[in-house]
Protein backbone atom coordinates (compact mmCIF):
# COMPACT_ATOMS: atom_id res chain seq x y z
CA UNK A 1 0.00 0.00 0.00
CA UNK A 2 2.65 2.61 0.99
CA UNK A 3 4.92 1.54 -2.55
CA UNK A 4 1.88 2.47 -4.37
CA UNK A 5 1.28 5.47 -2.28
CA UNK A 6 5.05 6.85 -2.87
CA UNK A 7 5.03 5.68 -6.78
CA UNK A 8 1.77 7.85 -6.83
CA UNK A 9 2.82 11.00 -5.32
CA UNK A 10 5.89 10.74 -8.16
CA UNK A 11 3.54 10.27 -10.48
CA UNK A 12 1.22 13.62 -9.31
CA UNK A 13 4.05 15.92 -9.50
CA UNK A 14 5.53 14.57 -12.83
CA UNK A 15 1.71 15.21 -14.32
CA UNK A 16 0.36 17.88 -12.16
CA UNK A 17 3.62 20.01 -11.13
CA UNK A 18 4.41 21.83 -8.20
CA UNK A 19 1.57 20.85 -5.54
CA UNK A 20 1.42 22.52 -1.77
CA UNK A 21 1.68 19.20 0.71
CA UNK A 22 -2.06 20.22 1.97
CA UNK A 23 -3.28 19.40 -1.32
CA UNK A 24 -1.08 16.41 -1.92
CA UNK A 25 -2.35 14.88 1.28
CA UNK A 26 -5.53 15.36 0.43
CA UNK A 27 -5.42 14.25 -2.90
CA UNK A 28 -3.94 10.75 -1.76
CA UNK A 29 -6.17 11.31 1.48
CA UNK A 30 -3.24 10.93 4.32
CA UNK A 31 -2.16 13.28 6.84
CA UNK A 32 0.41 16.48 6.03
CA UNK A 33 3.12 14.33 8.45
CA UNK A 34 2.71 10.88 6.33
CA UNK A 35 2.88 12.77 3.42
CA UNK A 36 6.44 14.49 4.96
CA UNK A 37 7.49 11.25 5.81
CA UNK A 38 6.77 9.56 2.31
CA UNK A 39 8.49 12.53 0.71
CA UNK A 40 11.69 11.54 2.89
CA UNK A 41 11.42 8.03 2.03
CA UNK A 42 11.03 8.86 -1.68
CA UNK A 43 14.26 11.54 -1.58
CA UNK A 44 16.35 9.38 -0.11
CA UNK A 45 15.87 6.84 -2.81
CA UNK A 46 17.10 8.95 -5.40
CA UNK A 47 13.59 10.38 -6.24
CA UNK A 48 14.57 14.45 -7.22
CA UNK A 49 11.80 16.16 -5.23
CA UNK A 50 12.23 19.54 -3.89
CA UNK A 51 10.88 21.79 -1.23
CA UNK A 52 9.67 25.28 -2.47
CA UNK A 53 9.05 27.54 0.37
CA UNK A 54 6.63 30.77 0.52
CA UNK A 55 3.06 31.07 0.29
CA UNK A 56 3.26 29.58 -3.50
CA UNK A 57 5.66 26.80 -2.57
CA UNK A 58 5.60 22.92 -2.23
CA UNK A 59 6.61 20.01 -3.92
CA UNK A 60 8.29 19.28 -7.62
CA UNK A 61 9.83 17.72 -8.91
CA UNK A 62 13.72 17.94 -10.63
CA UNK A 63 12.92 19.36 -14.59
CA UNK A 64 13.03 16.69 -16.56
CA UNK A 65 12.98 13.84 -14.47
CA UNK A 66 10.75 11.20 -15.31
CA UNK A 67 10.08 7.77 -17.06
CA UNK A 68 8.61 7.38 -19.83
CA UNK A 69 6.51 4.31 -21.50
CA UNK A 70 8.48 3.27 -25.17
CA UNK A 71 6.32 2.38 -28.20
CA UNK A 72 3.15 3.99 -27.27
CA UNK A 73 2.18 6.73 -29.75
CA UNK A 74 -0.42 9.41 -28.71
CA UNK A 75 -2.95 7.65 -30.76
CA UNK A 76 -2.73 4.38 -28.85
CA UNK A 77 -2.68 6.47 -25.27
CA UNK A 78 -6.07 8.13 -26.71
CA UNK A 79 -7.62 4.48 -26.95
CA UNK A 80 -6.68 3.38 -23.32
CA UNK A 81 -7.85 6.43 -21.90
CA UNK A 82 -11.51 6.72 -24.11
CA UNK A 83 -11.43 2.92 -22.62
CA UNK A 84 -11.23 3.76 -19.06
CA UNK A 85 -14.97 4.32 -18.51
CA UNK A 86 -15.38 6.00 -14.86
CA UNK A 87 -19.17 4.94 -14.43
CA UNK A 88 -18.62 1.24 -15.42
CA UNK A 89 -15.61 0.97 -13.88
CA UNK A 90 -17.19 2.46 -10.51
CA UNK A 91 -19.80 -0.36 -10.52
CA UNK A 92 -16.96 -2.88 -10.67
CA UNK A 93 -15.88 -1.32 -7.95
CA UNK A 94 -12.45 -0.33 -9.98
CA UNK A 95 -12.66 3.63 -10.45
CA UNK A 96 -10.07 4.20 -7.93
CA UNK A 97 -7.79 0.90 -9.76
CA UNK A 98 -8.41 2.76 -12.93
CA UNK A 99 -7.40 6.75 -11.80
CA UNK A 100 -4.01 4.91 -10.48
CA UNK A 101 -3.81 3.15 -14.37
CA UNK A 102 -4.67 6.64 -16.00
CA UNK A 103 -2.06 8.09 -13.84
CA UNK A 104 0.80 5.60 -14.19
CA UNK A 105 -0.26 5.96 -18.29
CA UNK A 106 0.09 10.16 -18.33
CA UNK A 107 3.74 10.06 -16.15
CA UNK A 108 5.20 7.53 -18.80
CA UNK A 109 4.20 9.32 -21.65
CA UNK A 110 6.61 11.73 -23.20
CA UNK A 111 5.21 15.65 -22.67
CA UNK A 112 3.68 16.05 -26.28
CA UNK A 113 1.99 12.57 -25.87
CA UNK A 114 0.68 13.34 -22.54
CA UNK A 115 -1.27 16.43 -23.67
CA UNK A 116 -2.96 14.76 -26.50
CA UNK A 117 -3.73 11.97 -24.03
CA UNK A 118 -5.42 13.71 -21.33
CA UNK A 119 -7.95 15.46 -24.30
CA UNK A 120 -10.05 12.49 -23.85
CA UNK A 121 -10.62 13.31 -20.56
CA UNK A 122 -11.33 16.97 -20.93
CA UNK A 123 -13.82 16.71 -24.55
CA UNK A 124 -15.32 13.01 -24.27
CA UNK A 125 -17.53 11.67 -21.58
CA UNK A 126 -19.87 8.64 -22.58
CA UNK A 127 -22.87 8.54 -20.26
CA UNK A 128 -24.47 4.44 -21.30
CA UNK A 129 -27.66 4.97 -19.84
CA UNK A 130 -30.61 5.47 -22.21
CA UNK A 131 -32.36 8.50 -21.84
CA UNK A 132 -36.19 8.64 -19.77
CA UNK A 133 -34.29 5.63 -17.83
CA UNK A 134 -32.72 5.33 -14.25
CA UNK A 135 -29.70 2.98 -14.32
CA UNK A 136 -30.51 -0.72 -12.61
CA UNK A 137 -29.53 -1.16 -8.82
CA UNK A 138 -27.12 -3.58 -8.95
CA UNK A 139 -25.93 -4.51 -5.45
CA UNK A 140 -24.58 -7.76 -6.15
CA UNK A 141 -22.65 -6.50 -9.37
CA UNK A 142 -18.99 -6.68 -7.19
CA UNK A 143 -19.57 -10.35 -6.32
CA UNK A 144 -20.68 -11.24 -9.57
CA UNK A 145 -17.57 -9.77 -11.50
CA UNK A 146 -15.47 -11.48 -8.67
CA UNK A 147 -16.53 -14.74 -9.42
CA UNK A 148 -15.86 -13.78 -13.29
CA UNK A 149 -12.07 -12.54 -12.72
CA UNK A 150 -11.47 -15.89 -10.38
CA UNK A 151 -13.02 -18.05 -12.27
CA UNK A 152 -15.40 -19.37 -9.33
CA UNK A 153 -18.66 -20.66 -9.36
CA UNK A 154 -21.64 -18.54 -7.95
CA UNK A 155 -24.44 -19.40 -5.97
CA UNK A 156 -27.20 -16.97 -6.44
CA UNK A 157 -30.99 -16.28 -6.14
CA UNK A 158 -32.19 -15.11 -9.54
CA UNK A 159 -35.29 -14.15 -10.01
CA UNK A 160 -37.33 -14.24 -13.67
CA UNK A 161 -40.47 -13.26 -15.34
CA UNK A 162 -42.12 -16.78 -14.09
CA UNK A 163 -40.32 -17.26 -10.15
CA UNK A 164 -37.53 -16.86 -8.18
CA UNK A 165 -35.31 -19.81 -8.36
CA UNK A 166 -31.47 -20.68 -6.65
CA UNK A 167 -28.92 -22.01 -9.29
CA UNK A 168 -25.28 -22.39 -9.45
CA UNK A 169 -23.51 -20.83 -12.20
CA UNK A 170 -20.47 -21.09 -13.84
CA UNK A 171 -19.64 -17.35 -15.02
CA UNK A 172 -18.20 -16.65 -18.14
CA UNK A 173 -18.46 -12.57 -18.62
CA UNK A 174 -19.62 -9.67 -17.91
CA UNK A 175 -21.81 -7.19 -20.49
CA UNK A 176 -23.16 -3.81 -20.03
CA UNK A 177 -25.66 -2.90 -22.54
CA UNK A 178 -27.48 0.55 -22.54
CA UNK A 179 -26.50 1.07 -18.97
CA UNK A 180 -27.93 -2.27 -18.20
CA UNK A 181 -25.64 -5.32 -16.55
CA UNK A 182 -25.80 -8.89 -17.34
CA UNK A 183 -23.79 -11.90 -16.48
CA UNK A 184 -23.38 -14.78 -18.82
CA UNK A 185 -22.85 -17.76 -17.23
CA UNK A 186 -23.13 -21.71 -18.12
CA UNK A 187 -25.94 -23.52 -16.71
CA UNK A 188 -25.67 -27.35 -17.28
CA UNK A 189 -22.84 -26.91 -19.93
CA UNK A 190 -25.10 -24.11 -21.83
CA UNK A 191 -24.42 -20.37 -21.77
CA UNK A 192 -27.22 -18.26 -21.03
CA UNK A 193 -27.68 -14.35 -19.73
CA UNK A 194 -28.46 -12.75 -17.10
CA UNK A 195 -29.51 -9.37 -16.39
CA UNK A 196 -27.78 -8.86 -12.43
CA UNK A 197 -30.39 -6.39 -11.20
CA UNK A 198 -32.50 -9.24 -11.01
CA UNK A 199 -30.03 -11.19 -8.88
CA UNK A 200 -31.33 -11.01 -5.37
CA UNK A 201 -28.44 -13.04 -3.58
CA UNK A 202 -24.74 -14.16 -4.83
CA UNK A 203 -22.47 -15.83 -3.06
CA UNK A 204 -18.89 -16.72 -3.99
CA UNK A 205 -18.19 -20.59 -4.79
CA UNK A 206 -14.62 -22.53 -3.98
CA UNK A 207 -15.11 -24.65 -7.11
CA UNK A 208 -13.46 -23.19 -10.00
CA UNK A 209 -15.94 -22.38 -12.93
CA UNK A 210 -16.03 -24.72 -16.24
CA UNK A 211 -16.00 -22.47 -19.07
CA UNK A 212 -17.15 -24.49 -22.84
CA UNK A 213 -14.44 -24.82 -25.17
CA UNK A 214 -14.18 -21.67 -27.59
CA UNK A 215 -16.11 -20.04 -26.10
CA UNK A 216 -16.34 -15.97 -27.28
CA UNK A 217 -17.94 -13.51 -25.02
CA UNK A 218 -18.18 -11.12 -27.88
CA UNK A 219 -19.76 -13.74 -30.29
CA UNK A 220 -22.40 -15.22 -27.81
CA UNK A 221 -23.49 -12.18 -27.22
CA UNK A 222 -24.49 -10.93 -31.01
CA UNK A 223 -26.13 -14.44 -31.68
CA UNK A 224 -27.53 -14.02 -28.59
CA UNK A 225 -29.26 -10.34 -29.04
CA UNK A 226 -29.83 -11.28 -32.75
CA UNK A 227 -31.81 -14.55 -31.15
CA UNK A 228 -34.17 -12.12 -28.63
CA UNK A 229 -35.08 -9.81 -31.81
CA UNK A 230 -35.97 -12.72 -33.65
CA UNK A 231 -38.24 -14.32 -30.93
CA UNK A 232 -39.48 -10.73 -29.83
CA UNK A 233 -41.11 -9.52 -33.23
CA UNK A 234 -43.24 -12.15 -33.90
CA UNK A 235 -45.75 -10.31 -36.22
CA UNK A 236 -46.17 -6.61 -38.65
CA UNK A 237 -47.35 -4.07 -39.07
CA UNK A 238 -48.42 -2.30 -42.44
CA UNK A 239 -48.31 1.42 -42.00
CA UNK A 240 -48.55 4.65 -44.15
CA UNK A 241 -45.70 7.07 -43.08
CA UNK A 242 -45.45 10.88 -43.79
CA UNK A 243 -41.82 12.23 -42.81
CA UNK A 244 -42.36 13.14 -39.80
CA UNK A 245 -43.99 9.81 -39.07
CA UNK A 246 -40.96 7.95 -40.47
CA UNK A 247 -38.50 10.40 -38.29
CA UNK A 248 -41.31 9.05 -35.31
CA UNK A 249 -40.87 5.07 -36.72
CA UNK A 250 -36.86 5.46 -36.49
CA UNK A 251 -37.39 6.46 -32.45
CA UNK A 252 -39.99 3.67 -32.02
CA UNK A 253 -37.12 0.82 -31.69
CA UNK A 254 -33.94 -0.79 -33.49
CA UNK A 255 -36.30 -2.75 -35.68
CA UNK A 256 -38.14 -0.21 -36.81
CA UNK A 257 -35.49 2.00 -37.60
CA UNK A 258 -34.21 -0.31 -39.50
CA UNK A 259 -37.22 -0.81 -41.67
CA UNK A 260 -37.75 2.64 -42.06
CA UNK A 261 -33.82 2.54 -43.77
CA UNK A 262 -34.45 -0.18 -45.78
CA UNK A 263 -37.62 0.96 -47.00
CA UNK A 264 -38.09 2.11 -50.62
CA UNK A 265 -37.67 5.60 -51.32
CA UNK A 266 -40.86 5.58 -53.40
CA UNK A 267 -43.54 7.72 -52.10
CA UNK A 268 -47.17 8.26 -52.98
CA UNK A 269 -48.75 11.56 -54.21
CA UNK A 270 -50.16 12.28 -51.11
CA UNK A 271 -46.33 12.42 -50.13
CA UNK A 272 -46.63 9.38 -47.72
CA UNK A 273 -43.98 6.39 -48.13
CA UNK A 274 -45.09 2.66 -47.84
CA UNK A 275 -43.82 0.11 -45.40
CA UNK A 276 -43.52 -2.58 -43.14
CA UNK A 277 -42.49 -2.82 -39.39
CA UNK A 278 -42.07 -6.04 -37.19
CA UNK A 279 -44.28 -5.46 -33.96
CA UNK A 280 -43.89 -7.99 -30.86
CA UNK A 281 -47.85 -8.57 -30.85
CA UNK A 282 -51.36 -7.37 -32.39
CA UNK A 283 -51.71 -5.86 -28.93
CA UNK A 284 -48.51 -4.38 -28.56
CA UNK A 285 -48.23 -2.86 -31.85
CA UNK A 286 -51.38 -1.08 -31.32
CA UNK A 287 -50.37 0.90 -28.07
CA UNK A 288 -47.17 1.62 -30.06
CA UNK A 289 -48.59 2.67 -33.51
CA UNK A 290 -51.70 4.56 -32.19
CA UNK A 291 -49.97 7.33 -30.37
CA UNK A 292 -47.91 7.78 -33.82
CA UNK A 293 -51.12 8.78 -35.35
CA UNK A 294 -52.02 10.84 -37.82
CA UNK A 295 -48.95 10.54 -39.13
CA UNK A 296 -48.59 6.88 -38.98
CA UNK A 297 -51.58 4.93 -40.30
CA UNK A 298 -51.92 1.16 -39.79
CA UNK A 299 -53.13 -0.47 -43.58
CA UNK A 300 -53.05 -3.89 -42.52
CA UNK A 301 -53.63 -6.87 -40.94
CA UNK A 302 -56.64 -6.49 -40.27
CA UNK A 303 -56.50 -7.72 -36.72
CA UNK A 304 -53.80 -4.95 -36.19
CA UNK A 305 -56.55 -2.38 -37.82
CA UNK A 306 -59.33 -3.82 -35.30
CA UNK A 307 -56.95 -3.80 -32.27
CA UNK A 308 -56.68 -0.02 -32.85
CA UNK A 309 -60.20 0.74 -33.52
CA UNK A 310 -61.27 -0.78 -30.65
CA UNK A 311 -58.56 0.85 -28.55
CA UNK A 312 -60.12 4.01 -29.88
CA UNK A 313 -63.44 3.52 -28.95
CA UNK A 314 -62.38 2.74 -25.65
CA UNK A 315 -60.63 6.32 -25.09
CA UNK A 316 -63.62 7.90 -26.35
CA UNK A 317 -66.08 5.94 -24.27
CA UNK A 318 -63.50 6.98 -21.41
CA UNK A 319 -63.71 10.81 -21.94
CA UNK A 320 -67.81 10.90 -23.11
CA UNK A 321 -66.86 11.24 -26.52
Amino acid sequence: MRASRLLSIQMMLETRGPMSAAALAEALEISVRTLHRDIDQLTAAGVPIYAERGRAGGFRLLDGWNTRLTGLTPSEAQVVFLSGLAGPAADLGLDKPLQGAQLKLLTSLPESSRTEAQKIQSRFHLDPVDWYREPDAVPHLTVVADAVWSDRQLSMSYESWRDEAERVVHPLGLVLKAGVWYLVAASDGKPRTYRISNIKRAALLEPRARRPARFDLASYWGQSVARFEADLYTDHADVLATPVGLKDLRYLNAAAARAVAGAKPSRRRDGRVALRIPVESVEHGAGQLLRLAPEVEVTGPGRLRKAMVLRLKRVAALYGC
